[in-house]
């Protein structure tokens, strides 16, 4: 059964996780599972294809491509401020207030008006995902509420599962562009970062979907994505190495310095098993963390309710993966294909195998041995 936004109750989406202990609610919760599912549908969606593939673009594709485009030239209107300190620049304040003054009317603009009624509810997600306008940072958290914009999008049946292509080689690609925009135009703070511990100062789920597009490449083994002539020649056609890309702009001196956990992960055999790791790896450092998910908004469409509290409903037809609004089932093990494990029978990351070929800045310790988050010892370290 199609989805009706007339006759559904939306809410404005608000903090539900004050406390560490509401963690375990919200990993019981529908909209854990949701979001999880999505990651997983899209994550199969785009094994082994190229960024260049060719698919279905619908005209709600079209339109929030557009909508993107148009928050990046308000990026142009709204130029950096001369100010004292080096980061942080107050201009992105007023590119946010922006935002958020026009968000909901510029998507009314994009959707198919018997969607406008869901909008209030989904441009909150659209507004988050740009970064934090008190402490002008962004992070991990801020490239969550994109992904759960696009699950709204999915639930209500404004994309559909043969969007499910486009919505990562094209919309959240150019997301990634316009994030990367704001980054090094309003010289925004990485929100929580643990440094070069780090898997990336600011991006996790283009890793886990880029991963899934180097699937069985037969010209690129994972060693060879710290290659500057690797990544020089094939970025525009993986994610993955788009990201490697911008890393090498952004950062000087040896690879393995400045982002150790990419380097380690280098070591790893295959890109299967790299997608695995990641999964599991952005489940503990994101999902399952307070002080990323405390900033986690819950409306109608991404509830913080558990399936014991809800009526039953079947899954949404939509994308495998994913409930109908209210389900009341998990979502299900196998994304399109029916060719990826359940999430918690994927190898951990301390299974990948450390790197042997770090240059003499220090060993880098295996993936079992290395600290957890909030306890890293400094880059120079030694293990």
């Amino acid at each position: 059964m199609d989805f009706d936004c007339a006759t559904h109750t939306f809410q404005i989406p608000k903090k539900e996780v004050l406390s560490p202990a509401d963690v375990e609610k919200w990993e019981k919760s529908e909209a854990y599972q949701d979001i999880l599912g999505f990651l997983m549908s899209l994550n199969a969606a785009v094994k082994g294809k190229k960024l260049s593939v060719s698919t279905e673009v619908s005209s709600v594709t079209e339109g929030i491509l557009d909508l993107l485009i148009k928050l990046g030239r308000w990026i142009d209107e709204i130029p950096p401020v001369n100010q004292p300190q080096r980061f942080g620049n107050k201009a992105f304040r007023n590119f946010y207030t922006k935002l958020k003054e026009e968000g909901a009317e510029a998507l009314k603009q994009v959707l198919p008006e018997k969607y406008h009624p869901a909008v209030p509810e989904v441009s909150v997600y659209l507004i988050e995902s740009v970064g934090n306008s008190t402490r002008i940072d962004y992070g991990t958290g801020h490239e969550l509420a994109f992904i759960m914009f696009l699950t709204c999008l999915f639930k209500i049946g404004a994309l559909k599962q043969e969007d499910s292509v486009a919505t990562v080689t094209k919309i959240f690609y150019s997301y990634l562009d316009l994030a990367r925009k704001l980054q090094t135009t309003y010289k925004m703070e990485p929100a929580g970062s643990q440094g070069v511990w780090s898997l990336d100062d600011f991006q996790f789920v283009p890793f886990i979907w880029g991963s899934s597009q180097l699937f069985m490449n037969p010209k690129i083994a994972p060693e060879m994505f710290v290659s500057e002539k690797v990544v020089h020649e094939n970025h525009e056609e993986f994610m993955f190495l788009q990201c490697i890309k911008f890393i090498m702009m952004v950062k000087t001196g040896p690879f393995a310095e400045h982002s150790h956990q990419l380097w380690n992960i280098s070591g790893v055999q295959s890109w299967a098993k790299i997608n695995q790791g990641l999964v599991k790896m952005y489940k503990a450092e994101v999902l399952h963390k307070f002080p990323v998910i405390q900033h986690v908004l819950f409306g109608s469409l991404l509830s913080i309710k558990t399936a014991t509290e809800i009526q039953f409903h079947p899954p949404c037809p939509d994308l495998p993966g994913m409930r109908s609004v209210g389900g009341g089932i998990p979502y299900s093990n196998k994304a399109p294909g029916g060719t990826m494990p359940l999430v918690d029978k994927m190898p951990p990351v301390n299974r990948m195998p450390p790197v042997d070929t770090v240059p003499p800045i220090g060993r880098m310790p295996p993936m079992d041995t290395m600290p957890l988050a909030g306890r890293m010892p400094p880059p120079n370290a030694s293990p």
